[in-house]
């Protein structure tokens, strides 16, 4: 996976993850992350997590808020409390977290370092010094208020950290990957997501080796006092000034609507997944995966749970998409299917515990899954957005429909169009 910088506005939003949801999220986002190192490696999973597009279609897949700051959060979280348990096994330790976990991170790192041979000292330093880049090397606008490091037994290591600029409602997240990391303070970012704020003070791009220089040489020469004059005069010059037009990035505008709208996903993608859920759902996958009451729902959404793990980095494009695989715990698109996310959970489980004693053939299928919605979607329709959404939300009670505003009730009056309701 090619190294990139971008960015992405992701807004603040409040409240918490109830436990019905957190619990399913850590099963889950483990299971994930498991059938991602069992296919191609732990370097690899590190490479996923340092890309912000499929990081927001991670969080996305697990029934969290699809655009919102808070996935950032719950997904560290999930990974925390569903790998730190089994990290002798896999060897991926995940440390760090919001306000005082993210402080605990040096302490976290030493421990692991005893444990497993590493210097964790080092990777104490490390954490350190990319907290000190994001807040004070690039100074965009963002207080940093979280911190993850997820480090591998054999030292390779990915850090995910955001910060939040109150007055604008928006979060910013930052994405480093010690993979070819040579220098923490010469353009070091795997990428970095927010929106543009403005002009943005980058002393990490390599174009700023000489400024870095020039501060140092002006402390040592002039001491500070002397140094903030200087800058309240260039200040108070420089307002009346007209600012230059910035060069925008390549972004992830992540909308401020939170309501899912049509224009957030590609269409044909998801008439791929539901082509290949009802073609080879039903008949196929459920004596293949021997999983009772599996059908064409279930399969739908294994098909969007093996994209993330075996898509490509294109595919991630639109991560809202993979929020219909298991809806949002306020109600967006729809509410979380409890039943199918169970069995979605319970597949993978049982095809990763299979493949684990040599028996791959499950865990093959699902890949088939995603390679078979891949070739579909080049040639089949489907429904509306809007339609797909109504329908789901007409049999939300009948798929354990759950949100924060509580369970789901049957609708007054039955949908038009009949429909079987088989997870």
């Amino acid at each position: 996976m090619a190294r990139r910088a971008g960015s992405a506005d992701l807004p603040l939003h409040n409240g918490r993850v109830p436990a019905w949801l957190g619990q399913r999220m850590t099963k889950l986002g483990a299971v994930i992350a498991e059938a991602i190192v069992h296919e191609y490696g732990r370097d690899e999973f590190l490479r996923r997590m340092a890309h912000p597009f499929w990081f927001q279609s991670f969080g996305s897949v697990m029934g969290m808020d699809w655009h919102s700051s808070g996935i950032t959060t719950s997904v560290i979280g999930a990974l925390k409390r569903g790998l730190n348990p089994i990290a002798g096994e896999l060897g991926i330790h995940v440390c760090g977290g919001r306000g005082k976990h993210s402080r605990a991170t040096p302490g976290e790192l030493l421990d692991i370092g005893d444990r497993v041979g590493l210097d964790g000292g080092a990777l104490g330093q490390a954490s350190k010094l990319v907290a000190k880049v994001d807040s004070a090397g690039v100074q965009d606008g963002f207080d940093l208020y979280l911190h993850g490091f997820i480090v591998t037994d054999d030292g390779q290591w990915v850090a995910v950290q955001q910060g939040m600029n109150g007055d604008k409602r928006q979060a910013r997240r930052y994405h480093w990957l010690s993979e070819d990391l040579k220098s923490f303070v010469d353009a070091p970012h795997s990428a970095i997501d927010g929106k543009n704020q403005g002009e943005i003070v980058n002393l990490t791009d390599r174009r700023a080796e000489a400024s870095r220089t020039g501060q140092l040489s002006l402390l040592s020469d002039f001491g500070p006092d002397k140094i903030i004059g200087e800058v309240a005069a260039l200040r108070r010059s420089a307002e009346a000034a007209p600012q230059p037009a910035q060069g925008m990035l390549p972004h992830l505008v992540m909308p401020e609507h939170h309501d899912l709208r049509a224009g957030d996903v590609v269409l044909r993608r998801l008439h791929g997944a539901l082509a290949a859920a009802a073609d080879a759902g039903p008949k196929d996958f459920s004596d293949l995966l021997m999983v009772p009451g599996v059908g064409a729902r279930t399969v739908f959404s294994l098909a969007q749970v093996a994209e993330v793990v075996h898509g490509a980095p294109c595919r991630f494009s639109d991560p809202a998409r993979f929020s219909l695989a298991h809806g949002g715990k306020d109600r967006h698109p729809y509410p979380v299917p409890t039943r199918v996310y169970d069995k979605t959970l319970a597949v993978l489980r049982d095809a990763l515990h299979k493949a684990k004693l040599g028996n791959d053939d499950r865990l093959a299928a699902i890949k088939r899954l995603d390679t078979q919605a891949r070739q579909l979607e080049r040639r089949v329709g489907g429904p509306s957005f809007d339609a797909f959404v109504d329908d789901e939300r007409a049999h939300s009670h009948e798929y354990g429909g759950r949100s924060v505003f509580g369970r789901e009730e049957a609708p007054a009056a039955k949908p038009s169009r009949p429909r079987k309701a088989s997870a």
